[in-house]
């Protein structure tokens, strides 16, 4: 961790305009003695000033509203393509942008993944949304130069037992993720959290695929495993943003991406994958969902 030298009496790093001892001094001094304890600790660069919240704050209503609206729309007989079209087309009547298109070349306004795609499935208008399909949404969306970023699973029609039972159980485990990140805590204890609850309802966590900070950028430190150990990784401190979106199938852990298209994620064994998705930010008094 790279702390610079800053005087009492200097402003503070945030830029809040405050003396540094009258803002963070306390909060660096207590992640240097955690340093000296052998514990991973975030840099400045992941911990965001009030000013920076605020604005994914914003960005997370967005994206939140944008996920709000389409939700009607994802039902039995629609294509994913025009799914893309309205994300598209609403969150530009917002002042906002989405994020996915474009980003590394992807084509997109929005991933849709289906059944057996765990992650970056890539719209169509050859893909109707069809009775007993499990359907993952998930926007990403900047606004004013900041990012929010979520996702929603829906079940279809008249959905295998065994497949609406994962769509659930994917969100209680998410919900036990947040629950499990506390302020000054490991972040291995949400990943512990999830894949303990997930085991023991017989489902596998996808493992190569994590949540990440998210606000400044699409994609930020830290890497959030879903598989994480209780105790270990960086410690979870206020200013915090990151997203947690555990990606649970039915079948084994194993996935592959499509060669073809470079996005698409499936699970190796052709099994059923449900995810969910919050952007969270860390305070002193546990994790904000501020998109879901």
């Amino acid at each position: 961790m790279a702390i610079f030298k800053i005087g009492r009496n200097d402003p503070c790093w945030c830029g809040c305009g405050k003396k540094y001892k009258a803002c963070h001094q306390a909060f660096d001094d207590k992640l240097r003695l955690l340093k000296l304890q052998g514990k991973k600790v975030p840099s400045h660069k992941i911990i965001k000033t009030e000013a920076q919240i605020a604005g994914i704050r914003k960005a997370g209503e967005m994206n939140t509203k944008v996920l709000d609206y389409i939700e009607p729309f994802v039902k039995e007989g629609i294509s994913t393509e025009e799914l893309n079209r309205l994300v598209h087309e609403y969150t530009l009547s917002l002042g906002c942008i989405p994020a996915p298109l474009n980003y590394e070349g992807y084509p997109k306004s929005v991933c849709i993944s289906i059944n057996d795609v765990v992650c970056h499935g890539i719209p169509s208008a050859d893909r109707i949304l069809q009775s007993g399909d499990i359907v993952n949404v998930d926007c990403t969306t900047i606004c004013d130069g900041y990012f929010g970023d979520a996702s929603r699973m829906y079940c279809i029609g008249d959905v295998d037992p065994a497949w609406k039972k994962l769509v659930e159980d994917t969100k209680t485990a998410l919900d036990l993720g947040v629950a499990a990140a506390k302020p000054w805590e490991h972040l291995g204890d949400v990943g512990y959290a999830i894949n303990t609850f997930a085991k023991e309802q017989g489902y596998s966590v996808v493992r190569e695929i994590g949540g990440h900070g998210v606000g400044v950028e699409f994609h930020e430190d830290p890497w959030v495993s879903h598989i994480g150990q209780k105790g270990k990784d960086m410690v979870l401190v206020p200013g915090m943003t990151f997203t947690i979106e555990p990606m649970i199938n039915l079948g084994e852990p194993d996935v592959v991406q499509d060669e073809d298209d470079g996005w698409t994620i499936t699970t190796e064994d052709g099994s059923p994958s449900a995810q969910w998705e919050y952007t969270l930010v860390m305070t002193e008094d546990g994790p904000e969902i501020i998109s879901h």
